[in-house]
């Protein structure tokens, strides 16, 4: 069974939402575990969730502070599973969470409890999607905004936001996913702070060009005036 289980994760590419509960580890033990319970509770009462498990299509895998759900349809999946809880969660307001989707190759690996577990970059960018956001986002990369592009339902929900730099250096293209039904408007910090520091470089930079630009002015003033000066001792000097 468990070699069944790796070969069939092996052969697919996946559509993988990664979720989070924001500050998981400022909570009490036991707040921990009723914030763990109430966002499972939530997932559970998905509607896409429900379809993807009744078809045997989708696998849970609990991260501790979240969890990662893994489609094989298609990109809609994730999203459409995203939207949703997003929803109900409007109504668990002390329940913070925050979520990233990608799509991805995966490889499947059975732990010592013989519970299915993947690995890969399908898992890897869409956590590290997830981690440009803050509580509420649904963010995508650019790869699955694009596939979920090809869909009019989707297109107006779509808002690029640029490039995130994550762990090791590596940058990924983002895309916000919300309306005023779900989601989060609000740019992600990390997002905030670097158009903070390019606004301050590029001040900086208008400061120095200016600065510049003065010297140079001061500079020509100060010559013109010098052979005004030596001009007016020739001519005496005729005189």
């Amino acid at each position: 069974m468990a070699a069944e289980v790796r070969k069939e994760i092996e052969l697919e590419i996946a559509h993988v939402l990664f979720m989070d509960i924001v500050a998981y580890s400022k909570l009490s033990v036991n707040e921990q575990h009723a914030r763990i319970e109430e966002l499972n509770e939530i997932v559970r009462l998905s509607e896409q969730f429900r379809k993807a498990e009744a078809a045997n299509r989708i696998l849970k895998i609990p991260t501790g502070d979240g969890m990662a759900l893994v489609f094989y349809k298609s990109p809609e999946e994730p999203a459409q599973c995203a939207v949703e809880i997003s929803r109900a969660l409007k109504e668990h307001p002390r329940l913070q969470v925050r979520m990233g989707i990608h799509s991805g190759p995966v490889s499947g690996v059975v732990d010592v409890t013989k519970r299915t577990n993947v690995a890969g970059a399908g898992i890897n960018i869409a956590r590290r999607v997830m981690d440009c956001g803050d509580a509420a986002h649904i963010l995508l990369s650019k790869h699955v905004a694009e596939d979920l592009e090809e869909y009019e339902k989707w297109r107006p929900l779509l808002h690029d936001i640029g490039s995130c730099e994550v762990k090791h250096g590596v940058r990924v293209s983002v895309v916000n996913l919300y309306d005023d039904q779900f989601g989060n408007a609000k740019l992600p910090r990390k997002f905030a702070t670097v158009q903070k520091h390019r606004a301050r470089v590029r001040w900086a930079e208008v400061a120095v060009a200016l600065l510049v630009l003065a010297a140079i002015i001061a500079s020509t003033e100060t010559g013109a005036l010098g052979l005004g000066d030596c001009g007016k001792k020739y001519r005496c000097a005729a005189i």
